[in-house]
């Protein structure tokens, strides 16, 4: 008995001095690196600005994910046939072998709930939900065939921004800001603003950076209160201390990366410093009211509220201060017709006049910039809708909705190395599959980094004993689109 209690002693002695010396390491570190008055060589910076594969057409990104799947059918596909098929029962082959999210049973078909009209010389079909953005449609290329392999929320934006419909990959922004760093020093290189009133169903992992450092991760911004959550000196502390305590916090950090070479403590360095810079380049940045009257108007800007106008605005600011990638997230534009707030009769069509406007501002403001040429823009959702009516509510529902459908559905792109006014694929009679042109969400990721200079092949990142990509091992660009 005294011999275990003896050891067990020694044990607990050895674990003390661990913690003791574990725990007090930045101390000492910090006491022995005054007492030699040197510092460590600077560290490398992860964000450093690096060559993309070959010359780039774009150089900066906006992706526009609609949250929840628009309807392609009320918006951009006109199928006058389905306009015909409307309130009949629905043909058993576009039933059988098939997964719905909702849909039970045998339901109808459902019509537009739009009506459509070409704009522009490409004569391009546009509802009348989108009176704005059909003045620039001949600025887009529109993907009529775009498919996906989710039909869920959550997996689909997975797949839409990092490839995978599982968590732990590495978002699009965070693959594009570790390929090619970032062009300014004080902002972030990837930007994610959020507005709908509610966040994406996966959450931040579809802006996270997974096993990627996280230093190439989105920072959530703010348009209404501080645009950084903590980003301001705490009360009573001055600006002179913070940055002399970051300064020696950095100094240890890059002591300790110069004796371990964890990656994750060049992401601290850099988070640090960068931290200290937003605090004066974020405000400016983010101060939409400094912008002339026109342009308020132009977007239909809502000051003092997180509105999707102020954040379509917020993303040209960014882009015009060297951001790399800005991310909106609009949410509501799941449209199953159980209530008024997700039916076609109701809540989408505020989902459209809400961004009907700044859309098209957007196109059109970048361009009288001259950003539009190498600004890259994507809209879209993470999958379509059915042209079945969604039948779960009863035959009494006042409200219309469509269900989830990954087989077809519309995204479109401008900008950077696009070609302008052209539609690419094309769906069957009623809008249920592409017949022409299809494009998978895999292909539409080779294409944006093809379009920043990056092959999607050879943009990788070692991980547990294998080499990934955003596309994973899938993948082609989209020639067709390109200009």
């Amino acid at each position: 008995m005294n011999l275990l209690h003896e050891a067990h002693r020694m044990r607990l002695g050895h674990v003390t001095r661990r913690h003791f010396l574990r725990s007090t390491g930045a101390s000492l570190g910090a006491i022995a690196l005054a007492s030699m008055g040197s510092v460590p060589q600077a560290a490398p910076d992860p964000l450093t600005p690096k060559r993309p594969h070959f010359a780039p057409r774009a150089r900066r990104v906006i992706f526009l994910h609609m949250a929840g799947g628009p309807s392609s059918l009320e918006l951009f596909d006109y199928k006058p046939d389905l306009a015909r098929l409307h309130g009949e029962r629905c043909p058993d082959s576009l039933l059988e072998g098939k997964r719905f999210a909702f849909i039970r049973g045998v339901p109808k078909m459902l019509g537009p709930q739009a009506t459509f009209q070409r704009y522009g010389e490409s004569g391009a079909w546009v509802s009348n939900h989108l009176p704005h953005f059909a003045q620039v449609v001949d600025e887009v290329a529109f993907l009529k065939a775009m498919h996906t392999d989710e039909f869920n929320h959550a997996p689909a934006q997975l797949l839409v921004h990092s490839g995978s419909p599982r968590l732990g990959r590495p978002s699009m922004g965070a693959w594009v800001t570790y390929g090619l760093g970032t062009e300014n020093d004080n902002l972030p290189a990837f930007v994610v603003l959020l507005s709908g009133g509610a966040a994406p169903d996966a959450g931040a992992s579809v802006y996270g950076s997974g096993f990627l450092p996280t230093v190439y991760q989105g920072v959530q911004c703010r348009s209404v209160g501080d645009p950084v959550l903590f980003l301001n000196d705490p009360q009573g502390l001055p600006r002179s201390l913070r940055k002399a305590s970051v300064e020696a916090i950095n100094r240890i950090n890059a002591q300790r990366h110069a004796d371990v070479g964890d990656p994750e403590i060049l992401t601290r360095i850099a988070q640090y410093e960068m931290a200290f810079r937003m605090q004066t380049s974020v405000p400016e940045a983010m101060d939409i009211a400094k912008e002339p009257e026109y342009i308020h108007q132009m977007y239909g800007t809502q000051p003092s509220e997180n509105a999707f106008s102020n954040n379509c605005l917020l993303a040209r600011r960014l882009l015009e201060r060297g951001v790399r990638f800005v991310q909106l997230f609009h949410w509501g534009w799941d449209s199953h017709g159980a209530g008024a707030s997700e039916a076609l009769n109701d809540g989408f069509l505020k989902r459209c006049k809400e961004t009907d406007r700044p859309v098209a501002a957007l196109i059109l403001d970048l361009k009288q910039r001259g950003l539009l040429d190498d600004t890259l823009i994507i809209w879209g959702g993470e999958f379509g809708r059915t042209p079945m009516l969604e039948n779960r509510t009863g035959v009494d529902n006042p409200f219309v909705g469509r269900d989830h459908h990954s087989d077809a559905y519309t995204m479109w792109m401008a900008g950077g190395g696009i070609k302008r006014g052209i539609t690419h694929g094309a769906t069957d009679p009623i809008g249920y599959s592409g017949i022409r042109g299809r494009v998978h969400i895999h292909d539409l990721q080779a294409t944006i980094l093809h379009l920043l200079g990056l092959d999607h092949l050879r943009l990788t990142y070692p991980f547990q004993g294998r080499d990934f990509r955003l596309t994973d091992v899938h993948g082609k660009v989209v020639h067709q689109v390109l200009a």
